[in-house]
């Protein structure tokens, strides 16, 4: 912690900006404060920086452009110095990827696709090769299916979101987005003659089916203001008019589409986090009326998929952590027959079906495993800190079982087990050059939270530069939404902290389903303070076990993590040396009384609706930017992404502007605004280094260590 009473200089200097003799420290942007009431039905609230709201999705006010840019020049000014860190952990993280990559070959209806890329490159090349269930044909040539680098040509942003060849292989649906605001054209190409087609399709999403006429191509179209899925659509190649197949009324359901694995359904499915329903249409590109498969119920939620003449439901129907059944009139509940019946000590949070069985993924008393439930049953699990989840598996035809495990220290491996007599092949390890696994472990341990409950920690270290003696800086991140588990995975950018001695923590706090449905339900609506309170209690229990040090402790959190990360520091902000908010959600009662945003209408059942008033008073007493107090704050970094549809660039930016003109203290209180990207940020692979970079070097320089 900075003492207030430092001179600006030497607060300066002691976070990392070296001044000259007579130099000023650089001067942190002031906000403009103009009073704007927000409404609602329990009482207004006024906010003095709304005036930063611009909902233009081409181009912003000139004087909010003008507060962004100020507040880019300030944090670029305050972590000028640490350039040169930031440029060694990019060259760092860079040495550990390997350039001239592939994915692995996933097989789909007698075609075998993969993404290359080249040394040097940003974007992938989409490829494919003929081949049958159980391999590529040797003999077949690799085509190229479509070049990102050049379609991204010009653009800041670029992303494929999704692509899709027609039954026959003959034409190729992508979905790309050049702004990072979520907003998709779909597009088409002749896999024959290479021709791109005149068809493009603004304002869809990502979700692509190909009826079984290989002209039909059923799709989701957006809505303009909220970004969601309005209704599906058909298109037929080279027509202009595309046609409805059906708009859903209850705008807290969100929609997806796909294909059923037997190929002869296309299936809408309409979710929300208490209730859901699936409909289905015949796939010969002629049918437009969609039937429903299961009627929407209160309480219950399923997903299902259409094999053999009969649907498989994975549902919480009768199974709070779900089961699944199958059943050729699922309507019918008497005719369902379990598959995988309920457990109290086991989720099941997915299935594939295969001509040979079912596989499901499940979480066994908070540790991953995947099954096979066919002629013989086979079971893949790991250790508490390992992660084994399904891979991708596209065809109920081909001749193996993909998944994947990992963990902190365990780079992604793919394998494959043969449905026939269940040998199993490693069919790549990610290669990590310069990287040896021997150094490093990783541990899960348990946290005692103040409710009583055991909170669920995993850890990884480097074993020659960290030690459980209370000398090490700690990173801590945690997301504790959605029911998302946190499961841990490798990722190279670890290793710049891991290797200068950070004690690396997931936190798996409630209102994820690490631990099953009940944790998730434990940490949302009116339970929500059970997540931010788990964190806290996992940051005293590593202090206390001598994990980490006091005043080294540094947490980090993005988009509803971030929301945790703006609790925690209006709460127990001084436990952290440092915080890192990214693309966060702060502004939790306004963003939920505005219908107009995208996401907040279906998203009621998972914070609570403000139009209520005790889901009003709850909210209020913890939303991050309604909670900001005259009292000392940790050294934070806040990140947006000017074209952000998730989290909306305001918010962030309102966030900083309180918080700047209420707290104490001079800890530095940065904000970076990627006037190229949206919620994910760049969308180049190397691009993405440089936000990791920046977040790194901002701890790394605060934990004290070398630059």
């Amino acid at each position: 912690m900075l003492d207030k009473t430092l001179s600006r200089a030497a607060a300066a200097a002691l976070t990392g900006v070296a001044l000259a003799a007579g130099a000023q420290a650089p001067q942190p942007p002031v906000a403009a404060k103009i009073p704007f009431v927000v409404k609602s039905p329990q009482g207004n609230r006024v906010d003095e920086y709304h005036w930063l709201r611009d909902d233009n999705p081409k181009a912003k006010r000139p004087e909010v452009m003008r507060y962004l840019e100020d507040e880019n020049a300030y944090t670029e000014a305050v972590m000028a110095p640490l350039q040169p860190l930031q440029d060694r952990l990019v060259a760092e993280i860079r040495a550990h990827i390997q350039e001239d990559d592939s994915t692995v070959p996933v097989y789909d209806h007698g075609w075998w696709t993969w993404r290359h890329y080249e040394a040097g490159a940003e974007y992938a090349k989409l490829m494919r090769r003929r081949g049958g269930p159980g391999q590529p044909d040797p003999a077949a040539a690799e085509e190229l299916m479509l070049d990102e680098a050049a379609l991204a040509a010009g653009h800041g942003y670029y992303k494929v979101a999704n692509a899709a060849l027609s039954p026959d292989g003959r034409w190729l649906a992508w979905a790309e987005d050049a702004t990072g605001r979520r907003i998709y054209t779909l597009r088409f190409k002749d896999m024959k003659s290479g021709r791109v087609l005149a068809d493009r399709i603004p304002g869809s999403l990502p979700d692509i089916v190909w009826a079984n006429d290989n002209r039909s191509v059923y799709y989701l179209r957006q809505d303009p203001t909220t970004l969601q899925a309005d209704a599906a659509m058909r298109h037929r190649l080279g027509e202009a008019r595309n046609v409805l197949v059906y708009r859903e009324k209850d705008k807290t359901l969100s929609m997806g589409l796909g294909a059923s694995a037997s190929r002869e359904k296309i299936i809408i499915q309409l979710d929300g986090y208490d209730t859901t329903e699936t409909l289905a249409l015949a796939a010969d590109g002629k049918a437009l009326k969609p039937a429903v498969v299961l009627k929407r119920q209160p309480g219950i939620r399923y997903g299902a998929d259409h094999l053999a003449g009969r649907w498989v439901l994975r549902t919480n129907d009768g199974a709070p952590n779900f089961r699944v059944v199958e059943s050729a009139t699922p309507a019918q509940r008497r005719s369902w027959r379990d598959i995988v019946p309920a457990r109290d000590d086991s989720t099941v949070e997915a299935f594939t079906l295969f001509d040979g069985g079912v596989a499901v993924q499940e979480r066994v008393r908070g540790q991953t495993q995947v099954r096979l439930i066919g002629r013989e049953e086979r079971t893949v699990a790991g250790d508490a800190a390992t992660t084994v989840t399904l891979g991708d598996n596209r065809d109920p035809a081909a001749a193996h079982l993909r998944y994947e495990v990992d963990s902190l220290i365990q780079p992604a491996a793919v394998w494959d087990l043969r449905l026939a007599d269940g040998e199993k092949t490693l069919r790549r390890e990610r290669p990590v050059p310069g990287y040896d696994k021997s150094l490093y472990t990783t541990e899960r341990v348990w946290a005692p939270a103040r409710d009583g409950q055991r909170v669920p920690v995993t850890l990884a270290w480097r074993r020659d530069r960290a030690r459980q003696d209370g000398t090490a800086p700690v990173f801590i991140e945690a997301y504790g939404s959605y029911g998302i588990s946190s499961d841990p995975s490798f990722s190279a950018s670890h290793l710049a902290l891991l290797d200068r001695g950070f004690v690396y923590a997931i936190a798996h706090v409630r209102g994820g389903a690490d631990l099953g449905e009940g944790w998730y339900e434990d940490g949302r609506k009116l339970h929500k303070k059970n997540t931010f309170n788990d964190f806290v209690d996992v940051t005293d229990f590593l202090v206390r076990e001598r994990w980490g040090a006091k005043d080294k402790m540094f947490a980090s959190g993005g988009s509803a993590g971030g929301l945790l990360m703006g609790v925690v520091a209006n709460e127990a902000g001084m436990k952290y040396r440092g915080i890192v908010l990214a693309v966060p959600f702060v502004d939790v009662v306004t963003t939920m009384l505005d219908e107009t945003i995208p996401l907040t209408a279906n998203e009621w059942t998972q914070w609570g609706d403000p139009r209520r008033q005790p889901d009003y008073d709850y909210m209020l007493s913890y939303s991050p930017y309604d909670n900001i107090g005259a009292h000392d704050y940790p050294a934070m970094l806040v990140t947006t992404g000017l074209w952000d549809s998730q989290v909306q660039y305001y918010e962030p930016a309102k966030y900083v502007a309180r918080l700047r003109a209420r707290k104490t203290d001079r800890n530095p209180l940065l904000l970076h605004v990627n006037m190229e990207a949206g919620h994910g940020g760049a969308s180049g692979r190397f691009q993405r280094l440089k936000e990791v970079a920046r977040e790194y070097a901002f701890f790394i320089d605060l934990a004290g260590l070398p630059r």
